[in-house]
């Protein structure tokens, strides 16, 4: 038999994920609590019952792509070269921000104070990427500012993608290429 708490938990797990469903469909405009509810196969008011407003529940999509991150990085293990677990934890981002546009963009909003959990769950992948890059430039007090413009890179790069401006036909260069190249000069 199912507790109220399983039971009460199960909801919320299947909004959430109803949420990120219409999240990716539509983008934030598509995201309504009674969308979701319908969504989710839920009562009315059972959005109501589990966030406060819309800005909870999509800092809690934003919570689960960015814990999903961190299990990515989890399972990168430390028999690989750093240069590899690096490319792979940007290849993994990346990959994101190409086939989720919408909860990419969602993740790297300012998470609010009133947000601890999406707090956390950013903390923790950006203290799981830093480690990667302290391990490819061996000085882990340089860790902070090349990780951040390695951040800044795929972000950059996710953006051209997304918006049709970085072609390989105009640049004569892939998303994926520039990665490599931008790894490649970090080492």
């Amino acid at each position: 038999m199912v507790s109220r708490v399983e039971s009460a938990a199960a909801t919320r797990r299947a909004l959430v994920d109803a949420a990120a469903e219409l999240l990716d469909e539509g983008g934030v405009d598509a995201v309504t609590l009674r969308a979701v509810g319908a969504r989710a196969g839920v009562s009315r008011g059972a959005p109501y019952g589990h966030f406060p407003d819309k800005e909870h529940l999509l800092a809690a999509v934003a919570t689960k792509s960015w814990e999903a991150v961190s299990e990515q990085l989890d399972t990168l293990t430390a028999d690989r070269p750093p240069s590899e677990r690096l490319e792979l934890a940007l290849a993994g981002l990346m990959d994101v921000g190409r086939r989720r546009p919408h909860a990419y963009a969602l993740m790297f909003s300012a998470p609010a104070a009133e947000h601890p959990e999406a707090l956390a769950a950013v903390s923790r992948t950006h203290d799981q990427f830093l480690a990667i890059v302290a391990a490819v430039i061996g000085d882990p007090q340089r860790a902070r500012p090349i990780g951040a413009l390695v951040m800044a890179s795929v972000q950059g790069i996710i953006a051209m993608e997304n918006s049709g401006h970085l072609t390989a036909e105009k640049w004569q260069v892939t998303g994926d290429e520039l990665l490599r190249m931008l790894i490649g000069r970090i080492g």
